[in-house]
């Protein structure tokens, strides 16, 4: 009778009835056995559909596998893992958790058993037809354009016809109308692949030779190495691939097939190349069959700014004259007829229509050239922007290199870091500012959507914004034009307060071009450029230097210079692997972001607790980092984004060293034990703060991955309520 009061008390707290509790306590190793069997048969059955899967996708080419199936797969997965961490506690567990563990692997052998019910039907098939030829292209609306449309698409259809080039001026719908016919050939399935790759102002061979080898999904595929060796690899996949019809879009200048690895179109092979140009004499280079994209007709120019400008303003008689003349001063160009109507939707007084056509007859008439003609055209829809921050924004997009397509949540970041959006009260708030400016952007049509997360430029857009850096001195642009070294000396104007060298092959940075006096420099980076050094000197003539990006570089050390930079408030080393450690940082008291996630430093930097203005520390994917040093995190009390992976037991959250911080809104970690979870929980009632974005892990487990606002408690996945919000 010794147990009986305990076992009634612990039974009533699982709000299991006694009885139940009693049999879950004698007869745990028959629940036992029961939970191995089940699995056993559920990890052969999950092995079974796995092999068979794969003899169906390797069979015919094109297969995708079932959602149903990857979504089951992916859960069992997920149940075995969990099953393994209730073995490892029944294993390790006491005379008196008999009952709990008992209970507790009966309910998983249930939810095991589940999965076997519903495990999929392989008599009926794993895998469905997948989009073989290729996936198709988000595209605005086609007006007009019929004529040429199908002009090209009769030169598709021609045997003996190989070579393709679409020409016209910026602006015209080249692409738009390419867009259209590379998913129409998905649909017709004549040619076996239909790839799309974008060339741009700046021709890379690496770069063409990756993105024709991504269409292709090639495996194993070099992404460095030698560029005629990669050409012979993807020679061979490309006449492996059977038909195929490749589009080079926005060519400037003549491209060597041969360099890249794209075999000669020809009749024989049943090949086709496709390119579009602002240049016919690229097209005759090329041996391609000359196709001219034509400016729109007054019909089809004015069909289209009515479907932009919005039906309020269709149904004015008052304006429609006026509004007639302001598309004809647009020249039938789709891009700026689009641009326009953005800019004057829902604008229903006639003094404002009459003002627009005015000031684009002035503008035009002030430039010499169809470019420059388009580029004002587009300049009038910049300068009506009514918001001088979404002004300074989308002026920021230049930084990224042409056609680059910009992760919106990234673009909203750099926003906040260079001070573009208005300090407020929380993160939140910020972020949610710079939506609404995206928002107005694409509005105006001066960005465009190319996913649910990715904005664009059109290239012709991003001339025009070029155009007004170029004007003040304060921007210098060379971001993925293949740089191998700095700008000379006398490119780096004394005026110059923003720098982008992004996503270049600058790997040496040499002292003699280092630049002599930048004394208004805010903005420097250098991210995804192949750095190892970094010059002492090279940060000693930058003393308004505030955003530094150095992510993805090769950089081992930084130079002490940087610990100079009393203006910095921002410093990215995302992904430089090689980085070791950080010179002292406890006099940069400005700064308020530090990202040192997937580096592989080994201590802190020292000085990081004078860091009293930090408001985001990322030290997520630091598999060297040894620890937090106590009492860090109580002195950086600002902090707003927080984030210590959950990778590592060693870098465990206290509860106590939480609590001071009062204003955090996105956690991600690991608490050793329920115990501190619960404490946190405690504080962040009594302070009335909420999580708004969480990833959390208690226990000692290494967890693969979690989601956001979804938290781990000893290896198994729980909705949670943090502080009043529910993940």
């Amino acid at each position: 009778m010794e147990y009986v009061e305990p076992v009634v008390g612990i039974a009533n707290c699982l709000g299991t009835p006694v009885c139940k509790y009693l049999q879950y306590h004698r007869k745990i190793n028959d629940y036992v056995r029961n939970f191995k069997r089940m699995r056993d048969e559920l990890n052969c059955k999950m092995e079974d559909i796995e092999l068979q899967l794969k003899a169906e996708l390797l069979r015919p080419l094109g297969k995708i596998p079932k959602k149903g199936v990857e979504n089951w797969l992916k859960d069992v997965k997920e149940m075995i893992r969990e099953a393994q961490v209730v073995e490892n506690k029944v294993r390790n567990g006491r005379y008196l958790c008999r009952a709990c563990n008992g209970k507790l692997v009966d309910e998983k052998s249930r939810e095991m058993k589940g999965f076997l019910d519903k495990a999929p039907n392989a008599s009926e098939g794993l895998a469905i037809d997948g989009p073989s030829a290729g996936l198709p292209l988000p595209t605005s609306e086609l007006v007009g354009e019929e004529a040429v449309r199908n002009e090209i698409w009769a030169c598709l259809m021609q045997e003996e016809m190989s070579n393709i080039g679409v020409w016209g001026m910026g602006g015209v719908g080249k692409t738009t109308i390419m867009k259209h016919i590379h998913n129409d050939l998905l649909k017709q399935q004549r040619f076996e692949r239909v790839i799309w790759v974008t060339i741009s102002k700046e021709f890379n061979v690496k770069k063409v030779q990756d993105d024709i080898a991504g269409a292709l999904e090639l495996k194993n595929w070099p992404r460095e190495g030698d560029k005629l060796r990669r050409a012979a690899i993807l020679s061979e996949m490309l006449n492996n691939e059977g038909k195929h019809v490749l589009i080079l879009d926005d060519v400037w200048d003549k491209v060597s097939l041969e360099e890249v690895g794209i075999p000669k179109p020809s009749g024989s092979n049943g090949c086709k190349l496709v390119l579009t140009t602002r240049s016919e004499h690229v097209c005759k280079y090329m041996g391609c069959k000359v196709i001219k994209v034509k400016p729109l007709s007054e019909e089809e120019a004015l069909i289209l700014f009515l479907n932009k400008v919005g039906p309020n303003i269709v149904q004015s008689p008052t304006i429609m004259p006026t509004l007639k003349l302001v598309v004809k001063e647009c020249a039938g160009l789709p891009l700026t007829i689009v641009v326009v109507a953005g800019t004057l939707k829902g604008e229903d007084n006639p003094l404002i229509w009459k003002n627009a056509l005015g000031e684009l007859k002035e503008r035009i008439g002030k430039v010499e050239g169809v470019e420059a003609e388009v580029i004002e055209r587009l300049k009038f829809s910049f300068d009506h922007l009514k918001d001088k921050q979404a002004k300074h924004c989308f002026l920021y997009c230049t930084v990224y290199p042409e056609d680059f397509e910009i992760d919106m949540d990234e673009l909203i970041e750099c926003w906040i870091e260079e001070g573009f959006i208005d300090d407020m009260g929380t993160r939140k708030e910020m972020k949610d500012k710079g939506h609404v400016i995206l928002k107005k952007l694409e509005y105006n049509c001066l960005l465009e959507n190319v996913s649910s997360d990715e904005m664009k430029m059109h290239d012709a857009v991003r001339d025009m914004a070029l155009s007004i850096t170029r004007m003040n001195p304060r921007y210098m642009i060379q971001a993925g034009l293949q740089l191998e070294e700095l700008p000379k000396k006398e490119q780096w104007s004394p005026d110059v307060e923003k720098v982008s060298l992004m996503h270049n092959s600058i790997s040496k940075i040499s002292i003699d071009l280092l630049p002599t006096k930048c004394q208004l420099l805010t903005t420097l980076l250098l991210q995804h450029n192949p750095i190892k050094k970094i010059p002492y000197s090279f940060f000693t003539n930058m003393p308004c230097l505030s955003v530094l990006n150095l992510s993805f570089t090769k950089i081992e050390s930084l130079p002490n210079s940087i610990s100079e930079l009393k203006n910095l408030t921002t410093l990215l080393l995302r992904g430089c692997y090689k980085l070791k450690d950080l010179p002292c940082l406890s006099m940069l008291q400005e700064l308020k972001k530090l990202d040192l996630s997937m580096t592989n430093i080994e201590e802190v930097p020292e000085g990081i607790d004078m860091l009293i203005k930090l408001r985001y520390l990322d030290l997520e994917n630091m598999f060297t980092l040894k620890g937090i040093p106590a009492g860090l995190l109580p002195k950086l009390v600002h902090l707003q984004h927080l984030c210590l992976g959950v990778e590592k037991e060693k870098i465990s959250l206290k509860a106590e060293e939480m609590e001071p911080l009062k204003k955090l809104e996105c956690l991600t970690g690991c608490f050793e034990d329920i115990n501190e979870f619960n404490k946190f929980i405690s504080s962040m009632q009594q302070n009335k703060k909420n999580l708004i974005k969480y990833n959390l892990v208690v226990g000692k487990l290494y967890i693969h991955s979690t989601r956001d606002k979804r938290l781990t408690i000893g290896g198994v996945h729980n909705w949670a309520v943090l502080g009043g919000v529910e993940g």
